[in-house]
């Protein structure tokens, strides 16, 4: 199964997840979902509202994360991208701009938890001169449209492994497997589960109806944890007194995390 982390865009701070991308890329993502802050995220848990938050404190918004993720690119980063985004700030920044400014920073695909299928015509038609999928979601509650969804897909099917918001749990919703089944024998495009998965050894009983899993809550707790063990929340908010040791050692201790995550 593919390893696909979610990290926000521009958390802890810029410097730092730029260093974390190429540390996820090392460690053997095969894709990565990157958040858009976003001041009312209706899918968000509070881990990542959290982590959004703090981003938007320093600036971050659809505009910046484009200029990030362009920067990464020059700098050599070659793992596949998709953007996590709401449909508000799309809309703000205009969907033919927005199309051709994925296209020119690197990005891979893009994910809309908030755009139905049957409305994404219009940005389905920006994208497709940059032949930019979008991701489409199929969760619990999605019965009866999930042979709609499935045969329309593009690039990879995202599966929600529980009702509700993002976040840690210990347990999926007791219908996945059957969830899962059903979108498999129908879909023709790759299946990813995603939504509150702590480490890939959770995943054993699904593992092989699966194509990959996503870890986002988990990993940005990981990240928020690490932080506090090595600065002051003071100092980690000022983002110059954040010294190239600190962000060496805060590199180091998530790529333990991340091999002990990912046995």
């Amino acid at each position: 199964m593919k390893f696909i982390p979610f990290i926000t865009a521009g958390f802890p701070t810029e410097s730092l997840f730029k260093k974390i991308l190429f540390l996820l890329q090392e460690e053997g993502a095969e894709m990565i979902e990157i958040g858009v802050p976003y001041s009312d995220p209706l899918a968000d848990g509070p881990v990542i509202q959290q982590s959004s938050l703090r981003a938007i404190d320093q600036g971050m918004n659809l505009e910046r994360t484009l200029e990030l993720v362009s920067e990464v690119r020059k700098e050599g980063l070659q793992v596949p991208l998709v953007l996590f985004t709401y449909y508000n700030p799309l809309l703000q920044m205009g969907l033919d701009r927005l199309a051709r400014r994925l296209s020119e920073s690197g990005f891979n695909g893009i994910l809309v938890p908030d755009l139905p299928l049957e409305e994404n015509g219009a940005l389905k038609e920006a994208l497709q001169p940059y032949k930019i999928p979008i991701i489409s979601l199929i969760a619990p509650t999605s019965k009866g449209r999930i042979r709609q969804i499935a045969e329309q897909a593009e690039g990879f099917i995202y599966i929600v492994s529980s009702l509700g918001v993002t976040g840690e749990r210990s347990t999926f919703h007791q219908e996945i497997a059957t969830l899962i089944n059903e979108v498999k024998n129908v879909a023709k495009v790759p299946i990813v589960l995603g939504f509150g998965i702590k480490e890939k050894s959770q995943l054993e009983p699904l593992a092989e109806n699966l194509d990959g899993f996503v870890i986002g809550s988990a990993l940005i707790r990981a990240i928020t944890e690490i932080e506090q063990r090595l600065l002051t929340r003071e100092n980690i908010l000022q983002d110059e007194a954040i010294s190239k040791q600190f962000e060496k050692q805060l590199i180091e201790e998530l790529r333990l995390y991340l091999r002990e995550v990912l046995q």
